[in-house]
């Protein structure tokens, strides 16, 4: 395993959408793999391949909470294919614009299904925190950042301070 440099902004592949992964093997696994450690390591709880500089639909979380899971996802080609009305107010950070932190407002339950690892097709139905990290990686994938439901002047603001704190190094 091998941990991977995070892209962060303003690194314009953040923007690119992530294209389908055709056939999973040996090097996928590997991926996977890698982006957990590379998550893990960085303290994070979600990461898309797209993040990495792999513009394929590939991402990985683990929130950490027993009662939704018992060990991490790997999904890959994820869509999204149910949202609910109601939506959550969810405190919102990504590693790609570190240091940043502002309150989103996501579904607070959706639907989804990806491929796991084996090429198996799994669905999986997700609310409050699991739906919002769902929601945050699939919008990764499609070239998304939080920072895009936030208001211009908001936005502008952590995008400053983000790359402000790249440029020293943080």
């Amino acid at each position: 395993m091998a941990l991977l440099e995070v892209l962060t902004l303003p690194d314009k592949r953040l923007r690119q959408r992530a294209h389908d992964v055709e056939g999973i093997d040996e090097s996928t696994r590997t991926l996977l793999s890698d982006m957990l450690e590379t998550m893990y390591a960085t303290d994070g709880i979600g990461l898309a391949a797209i993040q990495i500089g792999v513009p394929k639909r590939i991402a990985v979380i683990d929130i950490g909470e027993k009662r939704f899971q018992d060990k991490p996802f790997k999904m890959i080609n994820p869509e999204i294919i149910w949202t609910s009305d109601e939506k959550q107010i969810t405190p919102d950070g990504c590693l790609s614009v570190p240091e940043q932190y502002a309150e989103t407002l996501r579904p607070r339950a959706l639907k989804a299904q990806f491929r796991d690892e084996n090429d198996v097709l799994q669905k999986i139905e997700a609310e409050g925190l699991l739906a919002a990290c769902i929601h945050h990686e699939i919008d990764h994938l499609n070239g998304v950042l939080f920072v895009d439901h936030l208001s211009p002047l908001k936005r502008q603001i952590l995008v400053q301070r983000a790359i402000k704190l790249r440029g020293r190094g943080k």
